[in-house]
């Protein structure tokens, strides 16, 4: 059995493998979360004049399509962690033509202007705070009065077998670091009791937290990218330490673990997540 490091920091995680590998593999991911774009983006619609905050905002899929759907008094903007990631954001807006204000800050620190926003969304953004009372503060103090949250987050792991599959098929040949327990992190969010008193205990009203369903798909013949890049096993896939041998061995397992999700030439699951609004 093969051993991995202890996890980076959030930080250093973002702007290292994890921002990298999300570089890497953003047409991929792009594709496979495509359904959640509308959920977010599709309300802006209605106030085309709306300045509007993504929060997490990654390489830019969920800006771009907003932007697509504001006025010409409209402004869209992205705050990421990750310098890596929104670089590639930055090159996108440019490539579409939108003027879309990217900002690398962890959005606990960054100072926002007072009632400067009408809309705040996330997609998958807003589980790695260290502290997201202080987040979720600063944002709400960025609120206009009238102004929303809308986020979404993943469920329960039990709820996303597609999600743990590769860390349970690769557990008996490597030892990866086990997932901190009620820290940042992409099952930070699963217990609702806990979001809305982190929301309440950061100003938020109004808060509704309802269960979201999404049907996600992507190529059979990406799951090897997607297996080599993301997670904890992606991580430990591309690690200079990992004997070639050992390498393919646990590529093979891993990949093979994800049968039961193959249906003809698709990767077909579901994503088990909750819808996060408030005000």
């Amino acid at each position: 059995m093969t051993d991995t490091a202890a996890p980076p920091t959030q930080r250093a995680l973002w702007n290292g493998p994890a921002g990298d590998a999300w570089v890497q593999a953003q047409a991929l991911l792009d594709g496979l979360f495509a359904g959640f774009v509308p959920v977010l983006a599709d309300p802006i619609a209605a106030s085309p004049d709306a300045h509007v905050l993504d929060v997490g905002c990654g390489t830019g899929a969920l800006c771009l399509a907003i932007a697509e759907r504001l006025g010409p008094a409209g402004r869209c903007s992205g705050v990421d962690i990750s310098a890596p990631m929104i670089a590639v954001a930055r090159e996108r807006a440019r490539g579409a033509g939108k003027a879309i204000d990217f900002t690398v800050a962890d959005a606990a620190q960054q100072v926002f202007a007072p009632a400067s926003l009408d809309r705040i969304v996330s997609r998958f953004g807003v589980m790695f705070f260290d502290d997201p009372v202080q987040a979720f503060a600063q944002l709400r103090g960025a609120l206009r009065s009238g102004g929303s949250l809308h986020a979404i987050a993943w469920r329960d792991p039990g709820d996303n077998p597609f999600m743990t599959t590769a860390e349970r098929a690769a557990a008996p040949l490597l030892r990866l670091p086990a997932r901190a327990e009620g820290g940042p992190g992409q099952f930070a969010f699963a217990d609702p009791e806990k979001v809305r008193s982190i929301l309440e205990g950061s100003g938020w009203n109004g808060i509704e937290i309802t269960a979201l369903d999404m049907e996600c798909r992507m190529a059979a013949d990406e799951l090897p990218t997607y297996v080599s890049l993301l997670g904890p096993v992606g991580q430990a896939l591309r690690a200079n330490d990992l004997e070639p041998a050992a390498r393919t061995r646990l590529l093979h397992a891993v990949v093979d673990a994800f049968a039961p999700f193959v249906h003809g030439s698709e990767v077909v699951f579901n994503a088990a997540c909750w819808s996060i609004r408030a005000g």
